[in-house]
């Protein structure tokens, strides 16, 4: 049980890549595809995944420089980001599949009649192409994307956004995620902050912090749901 109360909670946001869904596979075969169409040669799939989590832009500069603090110039960085878009949105469900019990967390949470949301630092178009290929659309009230407001995570405002569209307290939200991206939105915000330890990021390595350390570590979503379950009202 976690060392927390959650029978306050009356919504729960999710971040997407590393969380609801492994896309690395899409992500590394996108990455390499651009990098091969600008004469570079291929990345492994693991340094691309050390790329990502602050949207495709970013990304895209990551990979061409294969350097996470790499920055392209202009024109690279048009070229390999318009050749990696093209691909990705032609690929982007090959080979991405949701995490073990993602659909099931989903509807148990959705049987508690709590509105669901995505806030992902991926675009908005491709976090919804994304959901809708794999099925997962379904499940959702909302999706926020990177590109939806004029900030994306580690800022509070896409989960404020959620909370304030949601009709819900920010503190009595949950947002669900794999990297310091996530914690440090969701303790900006004022919500609860559930760190998966399946994902892309070291949750023990993030736990060490003090400003990036969850409220509550899990390891699958139908703990979640479990969790509520318990505390929630018997009225409810």
């Amino acid at each position: 049980m976690p060392q927390i109360t959650l029978d306050h909670v009356q919504a729960a946001a999710f971040d997407l890549d590393g969380t609801l869904v492994d896309s690395i596979p899409d992500l590394a075969a996108s990455a390499n595809a651009m990098r091969v169409a600008l004469g570079m040669s291929e990345l492994p799939r693991e340094t691309v995944q050390s790329y990502v989590g602050d949207g495709i832009g970013v990304l895209v500069h990551r990979a061409l420089m294969d350097d996470y603090q790499g920055k392209a110039d202009e024109v690279l960085w048009q070229q390999g980001f318009s050749a990696f878009v093209k691909h990705y949105s032609a690929n982007i469900a090959n080979a991405t599949r949701p995490y073990p019990q993602t659909e099931a967390g989903l509807g148990l949470l959705k049987s508690l009649g709590i509105p669901l949301a995505v806030v992902t630092n991926k675009s908005e178009v491709l976090a919804v192409k994304l959901l809708k290929d794999l099925g997962l659309d379904g499940y959702f009230s909302m999706v926020v994307g990177g590109d939806t407001l004029p900030e994306r995570k580690p800022s509070p405002e896409p989960l404020r956004y959620v909370a304030e569209v949601l009709g819900v307290d920010c503190k009595n939200m949950l947002m669900v995620g794999d990297s310091h991206n996530d914690i440090l939105a969701a303790k900006a915000a004022g919500c609860v902050a559930v760190g998966v330890t399946y994902g892309y990021g070291d949750m023990v390595e993030l736990s060490q912090e003090e400003a990036t350390k969850p409220d509550w570590l899990i390891g699958s979503l139908p703990e979640i749901y479990e969790h509520l379950r318990v505390q929630r009202p018997k009225n409810d």
